[in-house]
């Protein structure tokens, strides 16, 4: 496989939107670290980390893939995304399967292979089942954005499981920490999957998709989105309530989210999209590395 090709294959899945979720993937890890640290068997952490990057970038790649290739007919019906990939035969349909089929097998064995208890594993099917899923989701429901927010929110639980897991089947509530980033992660991303759609509204709408843009109006979906961001924050400020740990740095971090989505909010108006591009990309690539390097100060430092 050459350079060249390597290059088309990240670029289909996407590959640099793994920053999306991969760092709360890591939050979650680093906590589950620490409290392991403070009272829990010894794990093995570096093939656990291992195993846990391998399983993000794994599922993702299957997941973006899937989407690709179950989307193929409306991306070359939509002239914003007629260019991509399959569309314009840059890639064969055989060669996505075959990534598709690829990198869910890599996904299962790498739940096998690094991590140190059996949870993860028994999960990977129906977490994979729910990450394919959401391809269909804007055929039937105006909820996708949610469905995709939720598949994200996956990340930081997951995480946590595979750390954490021999604990959870004695203590329930030990996964809380985790399922506040969960919830934060899905508000978040669904309100900016929100903001991302407002692009193809009309196409949507024209087309019998469902989308919140498409059902409500640009104008309400971006207050929908604003509403969704400003509860991620809400959700962000009862972390310290389960990790302790968590101080000062934290909370100038969250500051600076709320100031992120502010700016993130200001680009884009009903009318005048032109700015999307910089509204989901740039704002929200830096608010998990933030939100990482906060938490990990806070807890390591």
């Amino acid at each position: 496989m050459t350079a060249a090709s390597i290059r088309t294959y990240l670029e289909l899945v996407r590959f640099s939107h793994t920053i999306f979720a991969l760092p709360f993937a890591l939050m979650a890890t680093l906590i589950a670290l620490k409290f392991q640290a403070d009272g829990g068997p010894a794990i093995h952490w570096p093939r656990a980390l291992a195993g846990i990057l391998l399983c993000m970038v794994s599922a993702r790649t299957a997941a973006m893939a899937f989407n690709r290739f179950v989307d193929r007919t409306i991306d070359a019906a939509n002239p914003r995304t007629a260019g991509r990939h399959l569309p314009r035969g840059a890639v064969g349909t055989g060669e996505v399967l075959l990534l598709i089929a690829g990198s869910s097998a890599a996904f299962i064995a790498s739940t096998l292979l690094f991590l140190p208890n059996w949870l993860p594993l028994v999960l990977s099917a129906p977490v994979l089942a729910w990450l394919l899923g959401y391809s269909f989701a804007k055929r039937f429901t105006m909820l996708a954005h949610a469905w995709l927010g939720a598949a994200l929110g996956l990340a930081p639980m997951a995480a946590w499981i595979a750390i954490r897991g021999g604990t959870l089947i004695d203590d329930p509530a030990d996964i809380l920490p985790a399922a506040i980033l969960g919830i934060a992660v899905m508000l978040w991303v669904a309100g900016f999957d929100i903001i991302y759609a407002c692009q193809d509204a009309q196409f949507d709408a024209g087309h019998g998709l469902q989308s919140i843009p498409a059902r409500l109006g640009v104008p309400r979906a971006l207050d929908l989105a604003k509403w969704l961001h400003a509860s991620t924050v809400l959700v962000l400020a009862t972390l310290p309530l389960t990790v302790p740990e968590l101080g000062l740095i934290y909370w100038i971090a969250l500051a600076a989210i709320v100031i992120l989505l502010a700016w993130e909010h200001s680009l884009v108006r009903p009318d005048d999209l032109s700015r999307v591009n910089d509204a989901f990309f740039t704002a929200n690539a830096v608010i998990g590395v933030v939100l990482l390097a906060a938490i990990a100060a806070d807890l390591w430092w």
